[in-house]
């Protein structure tokens, strides 16, 4: 293995290490809500299911590439 294709593949294993350990901060840092902190948001600002789909922005590719939209 050459020394350039061992620092890309080194790179990628950090990035990958990174992320995940990115996903579980933003896991532990989220608030948790009991069911009836749940039941009263819902109520006000009623649920996904109801808004429409023009309402909504679909931020999976950005949250799946880091904060970077490919």
């Amino acid at each position: 293995m050459e020394t350039q294709e061992l620092k890309t593949l080194i790179k990628e294993s950090v990035r990958e290490v990174l992320r995940e350990e990115r996903l579980i901060l933003c896991h532990t840092l989220m608030p948790y809500i009991s069911e009836t902190e749940q039941k009263e948001i819902e109520t006000e600002l009623g649920s996904p299911s109801d808004y429409e789909d023009d309402e909504l922005i679909d931020m999976t590719d950005w949250v799946k590439n880091g904060g970077q939209i490919s």
